[in-house]
């Protein structure tokens, strides 16, 4: 069950959203919408301006401001939603019912990714309903790790890479499995200090060798 916009502690201090709401949010959706068509690619996400409550990320807020409304429900991992102030910024500003269950989620935000619950216990959508599958956003990512995985796929020339973290130890084992499942299978978002890497479903993956 989604929580209601109004119930929101009185004690709980709100911060700002963007300040040029219009333009701000077109780039990011711009950016996110790049990201997206061209998975490992990195992209900069506007959030100048942005500062929201911690543990959530200007870039992730961004991402929040942007991409959800009234009929997102979202997720958030313990250390947000255990954040009175972060799950106020998010229903003024957006509108989203929180969810308790990530099944119900249109969208989670992450904001300890090293401890991140498998990837299956989120919503995996239909065949007939691909789209009402979770979008996973993973935050304070270091796009500099070590270890790197191979992409292809659609809207990738030949072969791109990309190392973030952080990460669970068998992460990129879920991903492998999560992406033969489409057209179902959750969307995955990468945010970093001022850029964002997509990795949709559609993108396979390939670990490299140690």
């Amino acid at each position: 069950m989604g929580t209601p916009l109004d119930v929101i502690p009185k004690n709980a201090p709100l911060t700002a959203g963007f300040p040029d709401p219009i333009h701000d949010a077109q780039a990011c959706f711009r950016a996110v919408m790049n990201a997206l068509a061209r998975p490992g690619s990195h992209q900069n996400v506007t959030s100048v301006g942005l500062e929201p409550p911690k543990p959530l990320t200007p870039a992730a807020a961004a991402i929040a401001l942007t991409l959800l409304d009234y009929d997102t429900p979202v997720w958030l991992d313990r250390p947000l939603m255990a954040s009175e102030a972060v799950k106020a910024f998010l229903r003024f500003h957006t509108g989203a019912p929180i969810v308790t269950e990530p099944i119900e989620a249109a969208f989670a935000l992450v904001s300890d990714p090293a401890h991140l619950i498998p990837l299956a216990s989120f919503n995996q959508g239909s065949a007939e309903y691909p789209d009402l599958s979770t979008t996973v956003v993973l935050t304070g990512q270091n796009f500099n790790n070590a270890l790197s995985v191979k992409l292809t796929g659609p809207g990738i020339k030949d072969t791109a890479r990309l190392a973030a973290g952080p990460i669970p130890p068998i992460f990129w084992e879920q991903v492998i499995s999560n992406n033969k499942q489409f057209p179902r299978g959750i969307d995955l978002i990468f945010a970093g200090e001022t850029e964002i890497v997509a990795l949709p479903r559609s993108t396979r993956i390939t670990i490299s060798e140690a």
